[in-house]
């Protein structure tokens, strides 16, 4: 019976020991397994860590970027306000240029209103002037035939001066008149008789020779 209780014994300490080496073998297996795991991890967290750093650059340099855009975004915002202002202010020149487009045009147009105007007097002027040349030359030869009968008639006066200063020539012309006595009296047409002269109310009118 003693026999039966060691064999028995023995051999439960032979599969307690089988046990826990398999259990040994499976815990040596299990820690081999998380230490590959943890390996694993590592590795995992140090790329991970690798890449945070590269998007932390990518970041950095996307803020840096982001920082030039809205800087130049600022700078594009102060051109577009200016090229705006400048617009507005071409706009006003323009209009202030149309506006004084249409003054000229309209000086213009009286002016060209006024040219007509003095185109027309200065016609007129010259027909003006045409006509009191023509008369002026008619005057000066009207003027000139008064001079020259002036000159005829102050000589024949002289003449008749000098014959009525001679007492032999006066004794003959008071005979003269005395048997040839005028029927009609001295009138201003027998004056002026054969003088080349119409006489009228208001003027003198000199007869041109022919």
């Amino acid at each position: 019976m003693k026999q039966y209780f060691s064999t028995m014994l023995i051999l439960i300490c032979l599969a307690l020991v089988a046990v826990i080496v398999s259990v040994k073998h499976i815990d040596n297996a299990q820690h081999q397994g998380d230490v590959s795991a943890f390996t694993d991890c590592s590795n995992q967290l140090v790329s991970a860590q690798g890449e945070i750093l590269v998007c932390d650059a990518r970041i950095f340099s996307l803020s840096n970027d982001l920082a030039e855009i809205q800087s130049s975004s600022a700078i594009c915002s102060n051109q577009l306000a200016e090229a705006r202002s400048a617009a507005d202010r071409d706009t006003k020149q323009l209009a202030e240029l149309n506006q004084q487009l249409l003054n000229v045009k309209s000086e213009n147009e009286m002016l060209g209103k006024n040219v007509a105007t003095l185109t027309n007097q200065m016609a007129d002027l010259v027909g003006r002037l045409a006509t009191t040349t023509t008369n002026l030359e008619q005057a000066n030869r009207d003027y000139a035939l008064l001079e020259n009968r002036l000159r005829r008639d102050i000589a024949e006066r002289l003449v008749t001066e000098r014959k009525f200063n001679n007492a032999q020539e006066l004794q003959a012309q008071l005979e003269n008149v005395r048997k040839n006595p005028s029927r009609h009296g001295v009138s201003s047409e027998s004056i002026y008789a054969d003088l080349d002269i119409e006489v009228e109310s208001n003027r003198i009118h000199v007869i041109s020779p022919d």
